[in-house]
């Protein structure tokens, strides 16, 4: 049977090391494994604007498109520049794919979420369905998007398959592993706050996550570092490649992200198929990518919580040991990618379906 092709729209490279490229990364891999045709179409500008390179560039792609094409474009490409979507929108059959609303980032001002909802709201009412990639996003989307198009879950999938540990690792200096950019929403700056609760604890704290994507951010996190005198076991290493990463997570002891909201959390599946103990919040869907039996969720922002959870960790490796376990067995439950690209070709194929 021959598949009609799906083109891919998404911001910049599609090989960039955050949660969301590397989900439509192994969408787009996934279905060219099923024989379905996908182009991928990599947008320059500044996103998620508005952006007049962006939306030229967006423009340019969907122009150059035959009509009736099927076309999945990525929140962050499309969310901000609406006009496009709103113009091709009777000519392709389009389908935005949602990680997380770009209104609900952490640190935006209050006018400037506002203007990104106004602009979301436009895009995304825009398209003939949305695929978002937790159900938490999906009722985040139901709540404020009206008339809403029709929407199908298609959470990430799992492939590391890391050892486990039956056994409690009782080293002399645990090591605490944060993964992701450094980006207000991602909470290090907390973290770094919640360390300085247990200095008198041995510990040493590794922060992976590109440094580029906030860099006034990123710098303050490093000024911070520096001042609380942490040189020395406070290590922010950047972006790191995907073996890199493996072997972060492979020498790790805890995993910590105190994120104030995540659409999913690709990162911590990723650390509780190695076996890693969770310490994060309750922000937007991390309750049900992490659950009970894995790790500690405190509130978003409560430093003195994330350092209680923290400690408790640090000091008892026979609870780390427990969560570990609780850890590797529900990352069992989760879906392979195999199995998630034919979720998300049934999902393109029911929403494109007039």
């Amino acid at each position: 049977m021959t598949h009609a092709e799906i083109h891919l729209v998404v911001p910049g490279r599609l090989d960039q090391r955050t949660g969301g490229y590397i989900y439509d990364r192994r969408i787009a891999e996934g279905l060219r494994a099923l024989g379905r045709p996908v182009t991928v179409h990599s947008l320059t500008g500044v996103f998620p604007g508005p952006d007049a390179e962006a939306e030229q560039a967006l423009e340019a792609a969907l122009a150059g498109l035959p009509g009736g094409a099927t076309v999945v474009i990525d929140g962050l490409a499309l969310g901000g520049v609406p006009g496009p979507a709103r113009r091709h929108c009777q000519r392709l059959t389009l389908l935005g794919l949602v990680h997380h609303p770009l209104c609900e980032e952490t640190g935006l001002p209050p006018e400037r979420a506002a203007e990104l909802a106004v602009l979301e709201r436009s895009a995304l009412s825009a398209c003939r369905g949305l695929v978002a990639t937790s159900a938490h996003t999906a009722e985040r989307l139901r709540e404020w998007l009206r008339p809403t198009p029709p929407i199908r879950v298609v959470t990430p999938g799992i492939t590391v398959t890391a050892p486990g540990r039956p056994s409690p690792r009782a080293v002399a200096t645990p090591m605490l592993l944060c993964v992701g950019a450094l980006v207000p929403r991602k909470g290090q700056d907390l973290l770094l706050r919640a360390l300085t609760r247990l200095r008198d604890r041995p510990w040493r704290c590794i922060l992976a996550g590109s440094d580029a994507r906030d860099p006034l951010f990123a710098d303050r996190v490093r000024a911070e570092t520096a001042r609380l005198g942490f040189a020395g076991r406070v290590e922010i290493r950047g972006e790191c490649t995907e073996r890199e990463l493996s072997e972060l997570y492979r020498r790790a002891d805890v995993f910590v992200l105190p994120s104030w909201y995540e659409g999913y959390g690709m990162a911590f599946t990723e650390a509780m198929a190695h076996s890693l103990p969770v310490v994060a919040t309750h922000g937007g869907a991390i309750p049900s990518t992490v659950p009970a039996s894995a790790g500690l969720l405190v509130t978003p922002g409560d430093v003195d919580a994330l350092a209680e959870a923290l400690g408790r960790l640090l000091d008892d490796p026979e609870l780390r040991a427990t969560f570990a376990r609780g850890a590797r067995e529900h990352v069992r439950s989760l879906p392979s990618w195999e199995a998630v690209s034919g979720q998300f070709a049934a999902a393109v194929m029911e929403l494109g379906t007039p």
